[in-house]
């Protein structure tokens, strides 16, 4: 069985970016539903859109049940923003003359605070799905600075201020409809909080392909 639309064709046909976007569907469901852990998910993600033909993609959802003609309907814009059963969550990150990172696929809280002080912190939101429809970010900068990466799907508002210091309010925008929506207040004195609205890694791998360097 096969989660490959019907109308695919044989399997030396070349599969297109809506075939892999919704192999992709499928596995983001499937580790939704605990069929998959998050590093089988990560393996089969970067197969898929690596893949060239309908071969490529077929064995990787070999072991899953069918859906038809597909992945059930994917959440408006084409990401999945649900909590992934499994998945780590933290609502703090703090750098006192250190750093801390938090990226990857990850639970996010209604709620996250982020401090550093003569350190650093990165807050990457792009692999990341959110418990709720809004996440407040509070971040406070002293003598030190917050990176935050938002998907540049999501709605984003920056509400924080700076005092000898910066808080960008740049990334500012509205996502697609139905998109969560992140929040950024708090504080930078001496310091920075930089928010940056980035492609979707996968998004991006899948244009580096469709695109190579030829300098490469």
């Amino acid at each position: 069985m096969t989660n490959l639309p019907e109308h695919a064709g044989t399997p030396e046909m070349r599969a297109g970016d809506a075939d892999r976007d919704r192999v992709a569907q499928v596995l983001r469901d499937a580790a939704g539903d605990g069929r998959l852990t998050l590093e089988e998910l990560d393996e089969r993600l970067d197969a898929v859109y690596a893949a060239k033909t309908y071969a490529d993609l077929e064995p990787l959802t070999r072991d899953l049940p069918a859906t038809g003609t597909g992945a059930a309907p994917a959440p408006v814009g084409g990401a999945d923003w649900r909590p992934v059963d499994g998945a780590p969550s933290w609502s703090s990150g703090i750098g006192v003359m250190s750093g801390f990172t938090r990226s990857g696929v990850w639970n996010v809280p209604r709620a996250f605070t982020a401090f550093a002080f003569w350190g650093g912190g990165k807050i990457d939101l792009r692999e990341a799905r959110f418990t709720g429809s809004e996440v407040t970010i509070r971040a406070f900068a002293l003598m030190g600075g917050v990176q935050i990466i938002a998907p540049d799907d999501v709605t984003v508002h920056v509400k924080g201020i700076g005092v000898m210091g910066g808080f960008d309010h740049g990334a500012s925008a509205v996502g697609v409809p139905g998109s969560p929506t992140v929040v950024v207040k708090g504080f930078a004195f001496w310091g920075g909080v930089d928010v940056k609205r980035k492609p979707r890694r996968r998004r991006k791998l899948r244009k580096e392909l469709k695109n190579p360097d030829p300098g490469a």
